[in-house]
Parts: structure tokens; C-alpha cells; sequence
């Protein structure tokens, strides 16, 4: 990957311009950590970079940003730039393209992510982000309560970078947060779950949410529950658990799996009916939570005698003939009937006993 971000640097440089790799890609690269995300920074402006890559293509927010795929790799490259005059507690009113690597920098929010590399490989560090690596501290660029006045997103990123890289939090940035976290309200739900999300999946996610309530964060998120959620291989389980469909934004498949989850968690998750109306998904994200044998569930939802009504040994048609009825309610009530016998062993899944027993028990 560093290869081809470098290729692409030279692309720039090769034009006139100065360009660098910024931010997360080298961050994680002196930290030995795979990355994909490349991103950027030139004094190019963004007319100037579709002009070199005539495939570009600007994002639905300019900010001076241009989009290019090249070899498969998607970089985000934006122009050196000034911030004016941040409104809403997010978005800065007014950008101002500038040909100072160093100032751009300025504008960034924590110093782990300034340090840049140029198109020979060589690491740039301006504001000491190497050293607050080693120390493996979150340390906003400049005055703290500031940055977070100005885009209060900032704060979640700092819980989420201080969660995936195991790092601390400065103090300056402690006291920052507890100053501005009532800002959380201004921030789209969107936003917020994005970076939850990213708190969420991180293997060191306990962290997160414990430096969330340290901060009483839970209040400005609206996240009630936050303190009942429990180791988790599931985000959707975490999500269930915290139960904020009415606020925050999930797709209707997302709303459905929740919606069910939190129906089984009051249910048997290694009985048969249980296992076949909700699916082993549900039932294994609900155990997780509950802290059952997953591992039993799995063996409960493999041995069931059917999967689903198709699995069934006898069709709607066979019922039909059996009674002599023409299509009604009552079909489903029958199978509802006979998928419970079955599922529970009391009745062959067996065509010749299934009319059987519907000649018995509804003739």
C-alpha cells in the first residue's frame, strides 16, 4: 500500500506541487499497523488535482477535497487550507486555500495524526505526534477546550483513538472534554454513531465505554443504558442492548434484528420454538449478552428437526384435500400446530403421520 500512496504522491510532485501522506496511514505505519485509508494534503487546489486525475471527483461535502481511485486504492487528497470561523460546533463557515504544509496542520485535531511523509518516504513531524506515539498520549493540536468548541465531534474521536490504540488522554484533553461534552447535543446522530460504532467493534471497546462513563457522556449521547452493556462479538448487540432505535438512525433490517434480539432476551435461547422463529443469529447474539453457551445454542439450532415451514413434510395443497376446505386462516393455525409437535419431537416429520394427526385432531 505504501508503495502505490507513494506512486500517487509522485504523481502530484511530479506536476510541480507539494503533496504528503497525512494522518491515519502514517500514523499506523510507524505504529506497524495495516492500513487502507490513505489521505492527502497538496498545495494543489482541487481544480488543479482533477486536471492531473481526470477520474476524480469532489464529495458531497467540499472542503477542498478531491476523490481519486487509482489502482484499486481509494485517497482522499485535500488542499492546504485555513478553517474560519466554525459554526454550529462543527463546521468551519469559510475554508482559505494556503501553500503552508504547516499551517494546514494547525488546523488538524490531534497531533498523532500531523505527522506526514513525502514522496521519498521521509517522515515529516512538525508538532511532536511521533513523541506523543511513544508516550501514547491523545493530545489535541493547540489549546484543547478550543478545538472541541470548534468541532465537537473531537471528542468522540479522542475516546475512540484513545480506545483502539490503547492510549491515554491528556489532561489538557480531559479537562476539554468535561468542559464541552454538553456540545454532543449539537452533533447529528449520524455522526455520533459513527464513531460509537468504531468504539464499539475496537477489542479494547470496554475502554471506550468506560472512559464514555467517566465523562457522563451517556447523559449527552442519550445512551441510558450504556452502563448495562456487556462484553459483546455483536455491534448490533450492543445496539440492542442500548435500544435507541427512536433516535439514533439504523436501516430496517438493523431495526428488525433489534427488535428481536431484545424479544429473546426474555426467552429459552436453547429451546427448539425459540431457536426456530428467531433464527440462530438472534438467539447467538442474545446468549452473548446473557453470557450462555453459545456454543450449545449453535449444537440446539443445528439438531432442529426443520429450519423453516418449507422443511416440512407436507404442502398447503395436502392440507386442503385432507379437510376438504378451500384456503383460509386456518391453514396457518394448522401449521403452527404441526411445526410445534414436530420441533418438539412429539410428532414425525413424516407425511403419512402429519395427515394423521390433522385428520385427528381438525376433521
Amino acid at each position: 500500500m505504501l508503495d502505490i500512496a507513494l506512486k500517487l504522491l509522485k504523481e502530484i510532485t511530479s506536476r510541480g506541487y507539494k503533496a504528503y501522506i497525512v494522518g491515519g496511514f502514517v500514523r499506523d505505519y510507524i505504529l506497524d499497523v495495516k492500513s487502507n485509508d490513505v489521505d492527502i494534503t497538496t498545495n494543489a487546489t482541487p481544480k488543479e488535482i482533477k486536471e492531473i486525475f481526470e477520474d476524480s471527483f469532489l464529495p458531497s461535502d467540499d472542503y477542498g477535497s478531491v476523490t481519486v481511485i487509482k489502482w484499486g486504492v481509494r485517497f482522499e487528497i485535500t488542499t492546504f487550507r485555513k478553517e474560519i470561523n466554525y459554526a454550529d460546533n462543527r463546521h468551519p463557515m469559510e475554508i482559505k486555500y494556503i501553500d503552508d504544509l504547516y499551517q494546514d496542520l494547525l488546523r488538524r485535531d490531534f497531533t498523532i495524526n500531523t505527522i506526514c511523509m513525502d514522496d521519498g518516504g521521509e517522515i515529516i513531524d512538525f508538532l511532536g505526534g511521533q513523541d506523543d506515539l511513544d508516550k501514547k498520549v491523545i493530545r489535541t493540536v493547540g489549546n484543547a477546550k478550543e478545538k472541541f468548541n470548534e468541532d465537537c465531534l473531537r471528542i468522540l474521536r479522542a475516546i475512540r483513538f484513545a480506545t483502539s490504540l490503547d492510549f491515554d488522554l491528556d489532561s489538557e484533553v480531559i479537562d476539554a472534554i468535561r468542559e464541552n461534552k454538553h456540545l454532543l447535543k449539537n452533533l447529528s446522530y449520524n455522526r455520533k454513531r459513527e464513531e460509537l460504532d468504531k468504539i464499539f467493534v475496537s477489542s479494547n471497546a470496554s475502554k471506550g465505554i468506560g472512559l464514555l462513563l467517566n465523562f457522563n457522556l451517556d447523559k449527552d449521547l442519550e445512551l441510558v443504558h450504556l452502563d448495562k452493556v456487556t462484553s459483546t462479538d455483536s455491534l448490533i448487540g450492543v445496539w440492542s442492548i442500548l435500544n435507541v432505535v427512536d433516535l439514533y438512525p439504523f436501516n430496517n433490517n438493523e431495526k428488525e434484528l433489534i427488535e428481536n434480539i431484545n424479544k429473546v432476551l426474555g426467552l429459552n435461547n436453547y429451546d427448539a420454538m425459540t431457536l426456530y422463529k428467531y433464527g440462530l443469529y438472534v438467539n447467538s447474539v442474545a446468549g452473548d449478552i446473557k453470557r450462555l453457551d453459545k456454543k450449545r445454542i449453535t449444537e440446539n439450532y443445528n439438531q432442529l428437526v426443520i429450519h423453516s415451514r418449507s422443511d416440512l413434510d407436507i404442502t398447503s395443497e395436502e392440507i386442503m384435500d385432507i379437510l376438504n376446505r378451500e384456503p383460509g386462516e386456518y391453514l396457518k393455525d394448522i401449521y403452527d400446530d404441526v411445526i410445534r409437535e414436530v420441533l418438539y419431537k412429539r410428532l414425525c416429520n413424516q407425511k403419512e403421520d402429519i395427515k394423521k394427526y390433522i385428520l385427528e385432531k381438525y376433521l
